[in-house]
């Protein structure tokens, strides 16, 4: 029995997941598939990269993770297969996988080479499920595709440290469901460059100099439930998957809106964090 997980930006309105599951239902009899995200907005390769990072470590060794964004065949994308902890990844060399890849070295990758001359343009379903199927079957990356040496980096995917380590600058890499903001750095990035000094995280306009271990933790339970105020306050944690996240403590995203709305924050933006050393 084969695993193969899903990420696109298809949405759900039009035909393609559909598509997708029904040719690999077809090819691969006993699979089973389940969908990460068909939510990643639009040609977005950043958050496909978070949200594909943080879902496929869940799933068994020997599972195959499709990746549909920005998948278009063309000379300065093509399409490729990663073997890395075990797992397989097909999808377009644009920087996708940096960010598992800027962690585990993969085993293997390879440049598919089984595209028709008569290629359409939905290679996720004429390429990328003939792939996972050969793939299914046990057979070999080599004949479907020629090894190469490296992917495609992500610009700006890594935060910037300045030289005296007084500075750290990260970038808005998510903007979740309750329009939370996730940046690009990890905790233990962090500490390493903290080293218990003290430091103050600057979001636009806002300033903080505390980081919470969980989002409830910015309310004080002492004070009667009529005489709090906690609702919509700014705070920072890093979230369950270790990034630094900005939110808002349960703030409605209709009608009040959430840490990026009301800080004004988009995707890429910068995130500064100035240590001192007294």
């Amino acid at each position: 029995m084969s695993i193969i997980t899903l990420t696109t930006d298809f949405g759900m309105k039009a035909h393609f997941a559909g598509s997708v599951k029904g040719a690999l239902v077809s090819q691969i009899p006993d699979v089973r598939i389940f969908d990460i995200s068909h939510n990643i907005s639009p040609f977005s390769i950043i958050e496909a990269a978070y949200v594909i990072q943080n879902a496929y470590s869940s799933f068994p060794k020997g599972s195959i993770h499709i990746i549909g964004v920005d998948s278009e065949l063309s000379p300065e994308n093509k399409h490729i297969v990663i073997k890395l902890k075990d797992h397989y990844f097909i999808c377009a060399n644009n920087g996708i996988l940096s960010m598992i890849c800027s962690e585990n070295e993969p085993d293997q990758i390879v440049e598919i080479n089984i595209h028709n001359n008569d290629q359409g343009s939905f290679p996720v379903l004429d390429v990328f499920v003939k792939v996972a199927a050969h793939i299914s079957r046990g057979g070999n990356l080599n004949l479907i595709g020629t090894n190469i040496n490296a992917i495609k980096p992500i610009k700006n995917i890594k935060p910037f440290i300045s030289d005296d380590k007084h500075q750290l600058i990260g970038n808005v890499i998510y903007i979740d469901r309750y329009d939370n903001v996730i940046t690009n750095i990890k905790k233990a990035f962090f500490e390493s460059i903290q080293n218990k000094r003290r430091y103050e995280i600057l979001v636009r306009n806002h300033r903080f100099n505390k980081i919470y271990s969980r989002y409830s933790d910015i309310v004080n339970f002492d004070i009667p439930i009529n005489k709090r105020n906690d609702e919509g306050r700014g705070l920072v944690v890093f979230n369950s998957s270790g990034f630094m996240e900005i939110a808002m403590y349960k703030s409605n995203k209709a009608t009040i809106g959430g840490a990026s709305k009301l800080m004004g924050l988009k995707m890429m933006d910068s995130v500064t964090i100035q240590f001192y050393d007294n």
